[in-house]
C-alpha cells in the first residue's frame, strides 16, 4: 500500500480549466465516497481551492489508481481530456508535494497563510466522510507539523503572503490611498474576511457585506464595523462603492456585465475596481470591456505577487532544507510499515530529489 496525488494548480492550468475541475463544497462528501470506488482506492482526501484541485489517496497499485482517477475526473466534470494535464505524484514524491503545499511553498503567493487552513479543512471533511484511514491520517498530520515548523523557523511569510493582502495591494495601486474608499464584499467566507480586514487596516471605510446567508453577512459586518446587505439587494450598492471583492462558492457567475454596465452610467465616471478571487469565477469576463470598470481575476493577481516574490524565494531553499531535515529524522510516516497491512513494501529512499509540477 502506498500513497499518491493527482491534480492541477495555478502553475499547470489556467483559471478556465481549474474552475471546470473545482469541487463544490457541499458535494465533497459524496465525491469522496465516489472516489473510494475508483481503481481500488482505499483512502482519499480532496483539496479544492482557488489555486489548485488535488486528490490524495492510498492504494495498492498507485499507477493504476492514478490512471483510473484521471479518467474518472475527466468524465465527472465532463472536460476534454486533451485540455487537462494532471500532475501525478507517487509515494515519497506525493508526500513531499503535500508538505510543500502545507508550508506555502507551492502557492501562487509564496508563503501564503490560507492554504494551511484549507489543507486542514480538506482533511477534516474527508475524515467526517469516512474517507481516510491510517495512511492519509499519518500523511496529513505530518504535513501539519511540517507546515508549522517551516512557518515558525523561516521568513517565508514576510511581506504580502495571502491572496487577500495582494488584492489590497492592487487596490492601492489603483486608488493610491484607500482612506475613505468604500468596499463591498460579496461572500462572507474566510477569504472575504481576511481581505476585508486588510482593507480596513489600510484606511477603507463603509464596508458592506453581502452573502446568501444573511446571518453570516451580519456577523462579518459587525467584526469590521460595517453593514450587512441581503444578497438579493447587493446590486443597489454598485452606485456608491469604489471596490467590489467577490469570493463566493457559486458554481456560475453571479455578477453580470449587464448589471454592472447599468450602474456604471450612474457613477458619472468614477472608477470601479472589481476583484474576483473565486473559482469558479463570480464575475462575467465581459465586465472588463465596460468603461471605468477594472476587473482582475485570481490569476491576474500573480502580477502583483511577483513584486515581493524575489525576497521570499530566497527562503525556499532554507525551507526545503527544514523539510529534508525533518524527514531525515522522522521519516515519512505514511510510508512506514503499518501492522496488519500486507501490501507494505520496504522503506523508500526519502533522499530522492523532489520533482515539482
Amino acid at each position: 500500500m502506498s500513497i499518491f496525488c493527482l491534480g492541477v494548480n495555478h502553475k499547470t492550468a489556467p483559471v478556465e480549466i481549474r474552475e471546470k475541475l473545482a469541487f463544490a463544497e457541499k458535494t465533497l462528501p459524496d465525491s469522496l465516497r465516489e472516489i473510494l470506488g475508483v481503481g481500488e482506492i482505499e483512502e482519499t482526501v480532496i483539496l479544492s481551492t482557488c489555486n489548485r484541485v488535488e486528490v490524495y489517496g492510498a492504494a495498492s497499485l498507485t499507477a493504476s489508481a492514478l490512471d483510473s482517477l484521471s479518467n474518472f475526473l475527466i468524465g465527472h466534470f465532463d472536460v476534454d481530456g486533451h485540455e487537462v494535464e494532471f500532475y501525478r505524484h507517487e509515494s515519497e514524491q506525493a508526500a513531499h508535494h503535500l508538505f510543500e503545499v502545507a508550508s506555502g511553498l507551492d502557492s501562487m503567493v509564496l508563503g501564503e497563510t490560507e492554504i494551511f487552513g484549507q489543507v486542514k479543512k480538506a482533511y477534516a471533511t474527508a475524515q467526517e466522510a469516512g474517507a481516510t484511514g491510517k495512511r492519509m491520517n499519518k500523511l496529513f498530520q505530518q504535513s501539519f507539523s511540517i507546515g508549522k515548523l517551516v512557518r515558525s523557523n523561516s521568513k517565508i511569510q514576510h511581506g504580502s503572503t495571502s491572496i487577500g493582502s495582494v488584492a489590497v495591494d492592487l487596490a492601492e495601486k489603483i486608488f493610491g490611498d484607500l482612506t475613505g474608499c468604500k468596499v463591498m464584499i460579496v461572500g462572507a467566507g474566510e477569504m472575504s474576511r481576511t481581505t476585508a480586514q486588510s482593507m480596513v487596516s489600510r484606511g477603507a471605510s463603509g464596508i458592506i457585506v453581502s452573502n446568501r446567508s444573511y446571518d453570516k453577512a451580519v456577523e462579518l459586518a459587525e467584526l469590521l464595523n460595517g453593514s450587512a446587505m441581503r444578497f438579493d439587494d447587493w446590486e443597489t450598492a454598485l452606485r456608491d462603492v469604489d471596490i467590489l471583492i467577490s469570493s463566493t462558492s457559486a458554481p456560475h457567475p453571479i455578477i453580470h456585465a449587464k448589471a454592472v454596465d447599468s450602474h456604471m452610467k450612474e457613477r458619472r465616471g468614477n472608477p470601479l475596481l472589481l476583484i474576483d478571487i473565486a473559482v469558479p469565477r463570480d464575475i462575467e469576463d465581459e465586465v472588463r470591456h465596460i468603461g471605468d470598470a477594472y476587473l482582475f481575476n485570481i490569476d491576474q493577481l500573480t502580477k502583483i505577487a511577483e513584486e515581493g516574490k524575489s525576497r521570499r524565494e530566497e527562503q525556499i531553499l532554507f525551507c526545503r532544507n527544514l523539510i529534508a531535515e525533518h524527514i531525515e529524522e522522522k521519516g515519512i510516516a505514511a510510508l512506514k510499515s503499518i501492522p496488519g497491512d500486507t501490501t507494505d513494501r520496504p522503506p523508500l529512499d526519502t533522499n530522492r530529489p523532489i520533482t515539482n509540477p
